[in-house]
C-alpha cells in the first residue's frame, strides 16, 4: 500500500486554493473536517466548522465578499508527527469596504487521515486585521 504524504496534500491544497479552485481545496477536506478559525477573527463566529460545506460557507465564501484579494503567501509546511502538518505563512489581503491593505502573520495546523483534512485551526495576528477593517 503507498503511504499517504501528508505535506504533498497539504501543499496540493494550498496550491489550488491559490488558483482559487476552491472545489479542489473543498475535496481534500474530510466530510466531517472540524475546521476552526483563530479566537478573534471574525470568522470564528461559527467554529467549529464541520465539515466542507460549513468551511464553504462559513470562511470561503465570506472571505469571497470581503476582500478584493487575499492571498496566503511564504508558505512553509512543517510535517509533524501523528499525521499532523503546521504550516507557517503569511496573509495579504486588501479589504474591499475601505481598500485597507494588511500583511499579517499566521500557521495552520493541520490534522490528516487516509490523505484528507481531518482537523484544521487557524492561528492569526488578528489584531493587525482588527486595525484593517477599522480604518
Amino acid at each position: 500500500m503507498e503511504q499517504i504524504n501528508n505535506l504533498k496534500t497539504i501543499e496540493t491544497l494550498y496550491a489550488a486554493f491559490e488558483v482559487g479552485d476552491i472545489p479542489s481545496v473543498l475535496a481534500g477536506l474530510d466530510e466531517k473536517v472540524i475546521w476552526n478559525e483563530a479566537e478573534g477573527n471574525k470568522y470564528a463566529d461559527g467554529n467549529p466548522y464541520i465539515g466542507p460545506q460549513a468551511v464553504l460557507n462559513g470562511v470561503f465564501a465570506r472571505i469571497g465578499v470581503d476582500y478584493e484579494y487575499f492571498k496566503l503567501v511564504n508558505i512553509e509546511l512543517h510535517e509533524m508527527s501523528n499525521n499532523k502538518v503546521l504550516a507557517s505563512l503569511r496573509y495579504q489581503a486588501k479589504l474591499k469596504k475601505n481598500g485597507a491593505t494588511y500583511d499579517a502573520q499566521v500557521a495552520h495546523f493541520w490534522t490528516l487521515n487516509n490523505g484528507k483534512a481531518i482537523a484544521f485551526q487557524q492561528y492569526l495576528d488578528t489584531k493587525k486585521v482588527a486595525e484593517a477593517e477599522a480604518k
